[in-house]
């Protein structure tokens, strides 16, 4: 009777062995894709939310541009009055400068001055083309910038990242969300296929 219990008991651990490893085989695979996919869903919404958010500091520093070479008076173009606080407004705001980096004009303040980004940033908008970079003229400030050059410097366009980043702490809670509740369902899945499976790897 000794022997016949020792044989059961090792039948048992052998067959909760080969359950575990199963269930370990049917899970990995589905683990690997659902990460894939869950990882690719969220860097395309926060590429997506990124790049939209130069999308009217594209058309703001190209337009005044043009009016710049037209012609045009910097303080003409820049629009805004009273000044945008960039630290605490969403909304759009345009600098012009010269050749040299020095502001000609502005619709932009930032404690209680116009912020200026570094030089290397203004030249990097070479004529005829531009430069589209995230600029952060103090710690809790980051701004989605445009630079378009003009023939008497380069003219600047942005707007707060502010809400534009929050919906991407949105986007990759959901992501990571939906890849627990994936992988919890998928767990689930794996042990339950792999109780179902014959012992003897056979289907009957």
């Amino acid at each position: 009777m000794e022997t016949q219990g020792t044989s059961i008991g090792g039948r048992g651990i052998r067959l909760r062995k080969g359950l575990g490893l199963r269930a370990i085989a049917f899970f990995l695979p589905g683990a690997l894709l659902a990460t894939a996919l869950c990882g690719l869903v969220y860097v395309e919404n926060q590429q997506t939310l990124r790049s939209g958010a130069n999308d009217p500091q594209f058309q703001l520093s190209q337009d005044a541009a043009a009016l710049l070479d037209a012609g045009a008076a910097p303080a003409s173009v820049v629009g805004t009055d009273p000044a945008v606080d960039i630290a605490a407004s969403l909304a759009p705001f345009v600098i012009v400068f010269d050749k040299s980096g020095a502001v000609l004009a502005a619709s932009a303040t930032l404690d209680g001055g116009t912020p200026v980004p570094p030089k290397g940033m203004l030249d990097a908008a070479r004529p005829g083309g531009f430069n589209a970079v995230t600029w952060q003229p103090r710690d809790g400030v980051r701004i989605a910038s445009v630079t378009f050059a003009w023939t008497g410097g380069t003219v600047l366009a942005g707007r707060s990242l502010r809400l534009v980043e929050q919906r991407e702490t949105d986007a990759e809670l959901i992501a990571g969300a939906a890849w627990l509740a994936s992988l919890l369902a998928l767990g689930v899945a794996s042990i339950l296929g792999a109780a179902l499976w014959p012992a003897d790897g056979s289907a009957t």
